[in-house]
């Protein structure tokens, strides 16, 4: 299976379903960004700290693999030259209805997180990576080519999840049921049966992986970055919320 090209597919049809990490800002959080009044976020609820920005103004900013409307227009509405990277077109759409809407300049790219080469060496001063890096099975290439496209002195911001958050049976775990069932690292791909598998095809649900924080956190200083800020947060709607944050961000920062 091409893991890339199902999941374009299955992002397309969340857009279609109102997933609602598919749902466009409204003109209210483009006017207030605009004052300078605004929040995004890299992982479910946490707002992420406005420190970690620099001054907005005609700064080059990447959204990766952040389709959907919802953190590229605030930026750009904010004062930032934004581009915005993602696999699903349906996502690409989103955006460029806010900037149609609210006559915001932002660049659309389709293509694979991993593969950055439609940019130039040191192209951007900021790159925001939310929850995303998940739907790809090998998220080192991620970091190697997000330090490639900075500049010296720029920052990552990145969101993801902590693996331990797939040991469990899913579905018992929605149930608050929490029973350790799957070895790490994870993957829709080979941690689960055909069976499983075909139901989420069926409903045309996105495929997961699960990557240690050897990878997601020692990939970024593998490639050369230092991280500079970190925090957790939890998701409300998910019972293992009740226990621990099973997400992470961090900022990491090009020497």
């Amino acid at each position: 299976m091409d893991i890339r090209e199902y999941n374009r597919v299955a992002w397309d049809s969340s857009v279609e379903r109102g997933n609602q990490w598919t749902i466009p800002v409204g003109p209210e959080a483009v006017a207030a960004a605009r004052r300078g009044i605004w929040e995004i976020v890299l992982t479910p609820q946490k707002p992420v700290p406005s420190g970690w920005f620099p001054n907005l103004a005609g700064r080059d900013i990447l959204c990766l693999a952040s389709g959907g409307g919802q953190q590229g227009p605030i930026l750009a509405a904010a004062g930032a030259c934004v581009t915005v990277f993602d696999n699903s077109p349906m996502q690409l759409a989103q955006d460029r209805l806010v900037a149609e809407r609210e006559g915001l300049e932002i660049t659309t790219v389709e293509g694979d997180m991993r593969d950055l080469s439609c940019f130039a060496d040191e192209s951007f001063d900021l790159i925001f990576h939310p929850c995303s890096n998940c739907f790809v099975p090998d998220v080192r290439p991620v970091w190697r080519e997000a330090f490639r496209v900075l500049r010296h002195g720029g920052a990552l911001l990145s969101g993801f999840t902590n693996p331990f958050l797939y040991l469990f049976d899913q579905d018992l775990a929605d149930r608050g049921i929490f029973e350790v069932r799957h070895q790490l690292p994870y993957s829709d791909f080979t941690s689960i049966g055909a069976e499983e598998r075909e139901r989420y095809i069926a409903g045309n649900e996105p495929l997961v992986f699960g990557h240690m924080l050897e990878d997601q956190i020692g990939g970024q200083t593998e490639a050369g970055l230092l991280i500079a800020g970190f925090y957790e947060d939890c998701w409300a709607d998910r019972p293992l919320s009740n226990y621990a944050p099973a997400f992470i961000a961090t900022r990491a920062v090009k020497p």
